[in-house]
């Protein structure tokens, strides 16, 4: 699916804790200057106020005439129905908010609402990790083809999204891809993401040096200390990614082992890879143990770290052999090896989540 030369425009927004930041796609591109206004306000009316003078100021820009309204904003939310619910940093939305029906008055054109894990995942399968490993495949001389993919987001909080050969799946309740509820694997009474986020990270590092939390640093100078580019602990810094590794991995084995497909990691994280992400993929092959005492492979498929060159090497390779169709003198090729592959987003986060609104606004429009 792609809409490289699709000429319908999309309003997006970006809607985060410090600005609303509105645009417009056309041809999976942003074609404006972004307009930015500050999401702080004091009560209800104020955003909703915010929020159709960003969209007027972008639609009084444009000459092609929008098509839809579609952006990312936080849950708890009906998103199908457009009804936000209620928020923990926007609490005047308590009760539920019918954003979207009050957009769609307001402008006269589809209003489309999502999670902004789901958006993610689904611009990085229409334009950013998918169709570039597919290139890479097809490149090798490799007929295997991704149809699927799991985003996951790492930053404030531990986000996701899913995406199969049929479009975005988006739950019956607006809750798929809700990857930060799984049980941590190291404190088993807490959710995943209070290890895979901001908090966990400085958590760790500020129990292995002493330091208190409000003495901590942030998570972009922790990964600096552990590539030993800045002064600190870089022992403790180290394990600090490699444990919030641990528990990223065993919540993306267990979607992977679901979902089948290909895993892509955006959020304000993502940018540490080279500290967590080849413990991260080794933490998904690492095998269960069982009573018989003869390991289990932890997936039925092999994962492959896709930003080292070895593994890329390995990965793209093809493994298919040529076996004979019982009673007759055919051949057919068959690959018994299952291959899985984690990287980093192609797009950035931002602009994934804003080709993934504007994709999912066209496929929601066709039908």
């Amino acid at each position: 699916m792609t809409y490289k030369n699709d000429i319908r425009v999309v309003m997006t927004l970006d809607a985060g804790g410090t600005n609303l930041v509105f645009n417009a796609v056309q041809a999976e591109q942003e074609i404006l200057e972004p307009i930015t206004l500050s999401s702080h306000s004091d009560h209800l009316e104020e955003v909703l106020n915010k929020i159709i003078d960003g969209f007027s100021q972008v639609q009084n820009k444009l000459v092609p005439k929008p098509v839809a309204i579609s952006f990312a904003f936080p849950g708890p939310a009906d998103f199908e129905n457009g009804i936000i619910g209620d928020l923990q940093n926007l609490p005047f939305f308590k009760g539920g908010v019918a954003l979207g029906p009050m957009l769609r008055e307001k402008f006269n054109i589809p209003v489309f609402i999502n999670n902004d894990g789901d958006l993610f995942a689904f611009g990085e399968a229409i334009a950013g990790l998918l169709p570039e490993i597919n290139k890479k495949l097809e490149d090798a001389g490799n007929p295997k083809r991704y149809k699927n993919l799991f985003g996951a987001t790492f930053g404030t909080g531990f986000g996701g999204g899913i995406v199969t050969r049929h479009g975005l799946l988006c739950g019956d309740n607006s809750a798929g891809g809700e990857i930060n509820r799984m049980r941590n694997r190291t404190f088993k009474n807490w959710d995943t993401e209070e290890s895979v986020s901001i908090r966990g990270i400085k958590r760790e590092y500020a129990n292995n040096t002493g330091l208190n939390l409000a003495s901590c640093p942030e998570p972009r100078e922790i990964f600096e200390i552990g590539m030993g580019r800045s002064k600190g602990d870089q022992h403790a810094a180290i394990h600090a990614f490699e444990a919030f590794a641990r528990d990223a991995a065993d919540a993306l084995a267990n979607a992977t082992t679901l979902i089948d497909g290909l895993v892509v990691i955006g959020g304000g994280l993502s940018g540490a890879y080279p500290l967590f992400l080849p413990k991260l993929v080794e933490e998904m092959n690492y095998p269960f143990d069982t009573m018989s005492g003869l390991p289990l492979d932890r997936m039925e498929s092999v994962a492959y770290n896709l930003e080292d060159d070895i593994n890329l090497a390995s990965f793209l390779k093809s493994s298919s052999l040529e076996i004979p169709v019982p009673f007759t003198d055919q051949t057919v090729f068959f690959d018994p090896n299952k291959k899985v592959g984690v990287g980093i987003s192609r797009l950035g986060t931002s602009r994934a989540v804003s080709i993934g609104a504007y994709a999912y606004a066209l496929a929601k429009l066709d039908g």
